[in-house]
């Protein structure tokens, strides 16, 4: 239960910039990552009641954002530590497989 920073930066220009927070990195990469995912999904087919995707298309959505980070607290050291979209990328694989076996 580290609390983690999410930055986003959908487009080129620094003006897009958000930042998130969430109580886990597991939350964040559900009700963060993946929850802009889908929200962009809806944006993309308003007329669509339900909408699925696979991981890769997830994935490739990730990679065409212009940058997309976390800051995880470190209670050791109190600081924050920075991982980058790989990192992210394979903390979401880690999580959508272990609710997949559910």
């Amino acid at each position: 239960m580290a609390h983690t920073i999410l930055l986003v930066q959908p487009g080129p220009k620094p003006e897009t910039r958000t930042f998130s927070d969430y109580e886990s990195v597991n939350e964040c990469m559900e009700a963060g990552v993946c929850k802009i995912y889908e929200e962009h999904l809806k944006r993309m087919n308003p007329n669509t009641p339900s909408i699925t995707y696979d991981i890769s298309q997830l994935f490739d959505f990730i990679d065409q954002l212009a940058d997309l980070s976390c800051l995880v607290y470190q209670k050791s050291t109190n600081t924050y530590a920075p991982y980058n979209k790989d990192w992210i990328k394979e903390k979401i694989y880690i999580l959508l497989r272990r609710q997949a076996a559910k």
